[in-house]
């Protein structure tokens, strides 16, 4: 959906992007990779109108703190 614009399970094609964000707490749609709000890789979420189904995504270039923090 974040590409195409297009739901894969009904077609449809109004597509809201919720952007991820970091509250106090660890609140938000978020990964938390340090000690504070700041250091936390924000997921964003793509909500199919029509039928419900969602996806999440995190930037690319935030990849590389994930794998820093839970890679091998």
């Amino acid at each position: 959906m974040k590409r195409t614009g297009i739901c894969p399970k009904c077609g449809g094609t109004q597509i809201l992007k919720i952007p991820g964000q970091s509250g106090p707490y660890g609140s938000g749609n978020n990964i938390p990779t340090g000690w504070s709000i700041f250091s936390s890789v924000l997921v964003h979420r793509y909500l199919c109108c029509g039928c419900g189904y969602s996806e999440e995504w995190i930037d690319k270039e935030d990849i590389p703190d994930l794998v820093k923090k839970f890679g091998d």
